[in-house]
């Protein structure tokens, strides 16, 4: 943001620009991935296009001048960053969307600044507010809006997804706050790359060793969502997200990527066929009001 902006307090329209491209490239991933691991095992898909991600922001960063030299001392946190926010958030949501669609799935995973909230108060000292533990409640009440609107047994087969999507944003909710504890002093873009490819070593292995991949069985179609998932997911989206940082308060950046879970329920319920009822909508207004409280307070 330039100090014209930071003086008058208008929010810079290119920043609003950059935030719509990154919900809208992180959003219709959702259906994207969940349709995508009906044709590959999903270790080997996210792995795969994750690596290939990385290559590709290192290369961006490498165009933009940003150095990709990692000092001795950053390496530990890299590590753990990459485990935090990209294997275990990685290997979990494709895991999950075995068992959930693609939409629950998504609004299930960004209660992530709940936990993000609530987390920073015995690693940053920051005590939780009536705000956050308002957003806490109202967290559990989307989550519980899902399982009702799914009914008991449906809800019981699908437990092992929502545990799954629970864990891979807390996950990603510790790596976050761990991020500000100890933070990783490279350039954004590098950072991103280094981070995505740490992280989806393990991933590539693990996937490679034990489950079979049939990559001949891919049509013009996933071939296509493919290109989706690791050009445009990982480094149009995280390039906008870098831009929109720059350009906007941080607190409005936050609330504006809630566009994310709604584009990715509207557009699974219209790609995929996912049920969109007064149960998913009420799980979803209950989810962006926990958010948006969370992101406040």
């Amino acid at each position: 943001m330039t100090d014209t902006h930071k003086a008058s307090g208008r929010i810079a329209p290119a920043g609003l620009m950059f935030l719509a491209i990154t919900s809208l490239g992180w959003g219709f991933n959702w259906p994207v991935t969940k349709h995508l691991v009906g044709v590959l095992p999903p270790l080997t898909l996210r792995g795969s296009t994750g690596m290939v991600g990385a290559a590709l922001l290192a290369l961006l960063a490498l165009v933009s001048s940003q150095s990709l030299a990692v000092p001795r001392e950053v390496w530990p946190r890299l590590v753990l960053a990459g485990l935090l926010n990209v294997t275990a958030w990685m290997v979990l949501m494709g895991l999950a969307l075995l068992w959930l669609p693609a939409g629950e799935a998504a609004l299930i995973a960004y209660t992530m600044p709940v936990w993000a909230s609530l987390l920073a108060w015995p690693i940053l000292g920051e005590r939780p507010t009536a705000l956050r533990v308002l957003a806490l409640v109202m967290a559990f009440a989307g989550l519980g809006a899902i399982m009702g609107a799914n009914g008991l047994s449906a809800s019981r087969d699908k437990l092992p997804g929502i545990l799954m999507v629970l864990g891979g944003a807390f996950g990603f909710a510790l790596g976050t706050v761990m991020a500000k504890k100890l933070p990783i002093r490279l350039p954004p873009l590098s950072a991103a790359a280094w981070q995505i490819g740490v992280g989806c070593v393990p991933i590539v292995l693990v996937g490679f060793a034990v489950e079979h991949s049939d990559w001949t069985k891919l049509d013009s179609l996933d071939w296509a969502l493919m290109f989706y998932s690791t050009v445009i997911q990982f480094c149009v989206a995280y390039v906008a997200w870098f831009a929109a940082l720059s350009r906007l308060p941080a607190s409005v950046a936050a609330i504006g990527t809630m566009a994310v879970p709604v584009i990715g329920v509207v557009a699974s319920a219209i790609a995929l066929r996912e049920p969109l009822g007064a149960g998913q909508l009420a799980a979803l207004a209950f989810t962006l009001a926990a958010v948006a409280l969370a992101t406040r307070g």
